[in-house]
């Protein structure tokens, strides 16, 4: 995980699966569900709503014990190509990031790069107090779900 400038941040991994395997992962919401919440966030996903299409829309609904409400997170895929790119925004508030995650083969495996800009250096900071914490057990959990899938 690497801050690329103010309002960048950038985090590379390469897993042992083809692309169309990792990209799948990325955008079924069947198994999204399986890798994307922290275990040790103590968080459950408990809505996944992917639309995952150029002009398609997400919606992820989390709970927490120590919060009384759910929590939702939404917004809109800008670009989809199957196996190469995903871009989408994140509208819940107006300090979201537009996110793009890409997909490189590599000898039969892939290198994803998951680049996040943000409106502010002060969202991207907030963002790397919390959220982006979990992103490398995140990506722990996803290759652990691709090796049973490869």
């Amino acid at each position: 995980m690497e801050r690329k400038s103010d309002r960048e941040l950038v985090v590379t991994r390469t897993f042992d699966a083809p692309p169309h395997i990792v990209f799948e992962a990325w955008s079924n919401p069947e198994l999204f569900k399986l890798w994307w919440v922290p275990k040790s966030a103590g968080m459950s996903l408990v809505s996944c709503d992917m639309d995952v299409r150029t002009g398609g829309a997400y919606r992820l609904v989390f709970s927490h014990p120590a919060f009384d409400q759910p929590m939702a997170f939404f917004g809109t895929y800008r670009e989809v190509t199957p196996n190469k790119r995903i871009v989408w925004t994140n509208e819940e508030s107006d300090q979201g990031a537009v996110t793009t995650v890409t997909f490189e083969e590599n000898d039969g495996r892939t290198l994803v790069t998951f680049h996040e800009r943000y409106p502010t250096e002060a969202a991207l900071d907030e963002a790397l107090a919390g959220s982006a914490e979990g992103l490398p057990e995140q990506f722990a959990q996803l290759d652990e779900l691709l090796a049973d899938r490869s």
